[in-house]
C-alpha cells in the first residue's frame, strides 16, 4: 500500500510538474525582470538617477528584449524547460522553468554575459571601422592610380603631339631646303 501510495503522489508531482511547464514568454518575462533590476542597480550606481540614466537604461532593455526575441531558444523536457542563447557555437543556459516558474541566471552571470556582449560589439564595431578604413584607403589609392594613369595618358598625348608638330616641322624645313636647293640649281642652270 506505501508502495501505491508513492507511485501515486510520484505521478501526481509529475503531472502537476507537466501541467505547470512555464511557456517561453514567460521565461522573456522572468529574464527581463532581472536584466531591468540589474540594468536600474547598475545604471543608478554609476551615473546616478537622471534622464539620460533612464534613456540608456531604457536602450540597453530593448537591446536585450530584442535579443532574447531572435536569439532564445526553449528546450522542453517535460516536466520543466530551460532557455538557452547560442552565441559563439555554444549554448548558454539562462533559466529553468517547473512548477510555473521561472529560476533565471543570477546578477554575476547576467554582469559577465552583458560585459562579453558589449565587449563582443566593441570588437566588431572595431572590426567594421578597420574595414571602412581599409575601404576608404583602397578607394584612395585606386582614385590615386586612376589620376596616375590619366596624367601619363595626357603626357602621352602632348608628346605625340609635340612628335607630330617636330616631324611636321622638319618636313617644313625639308621642303623649304628643297626649294632652295632647287631655286640654287635654277640659278646656277641660269648663270651657266
Amino acid at each position: 500500500m506505501k508502495k501505491l501510495l508513492i507511485v501515486v503522489i510520484i505521478l501526481l508531482v509529475a503531472v502537476l510538474m507537466k501541467m505547470t511547464v512555464p511557456d517561453k514568454q514567460a521565461h522573456k518575462d522572468a529574464m527581463m525582470e532581472a536584466v531591468n533590476e540589474y540594468v536600474e542597480e547598475k545604471a543608478v550606481a554609476k551615473y546616478g538617477d537622471n534622464m539620460l540614466t533612464k534613456l540608456g537604461r531604457n536602450v540597453v532593455i530593448k537591446t536585450v528584449e530584442v535579443a532574447l526575441n531572435s536569439k532564445l531558444k526553449v528546450h522542453d523536457y517535460l516536466l520543466f524547460n530551460t532557455t538557452y542563447v547560442r552565441m559563439d557555437g555554444e549554448e548558454t543556459l539562462l533559466s529553468v522553468g517547473m512548477f510555473g516558474h521561472v529560476f533565471t541566471f543570477d546578477k554575476e552571470m547576467l554582469e559577465e554575459k552583458l560585459e562579453e556582449a558589449m565587449d563582443a560589439k566593441e570588437e566588431a564595431a572595431s572590426e567594421k571601422e578597420a574595414a571602412k578604413a581599409s575601404a576608404r584607403e583602397l578607394k584612395k589609392l585606386q582614385r590615386e592610380q586612376r589620376k596616375r594613369e590619366k596624367e601619363l595618358a595626357k603626357e602621352q598625348k602632348r608628346r605625340e603631339k609635340e612628335q607630330a608638330r617636330e616631324q611636321k616641322r622638319r618636313e617644313k624645313e625639308a621642303r623649304k631646303a628643297q626649294k632652295e636647293q632647287e631655286r640654287e640649281a635654277r640659278r646656277k642652270a641660269k648663270e651657266a
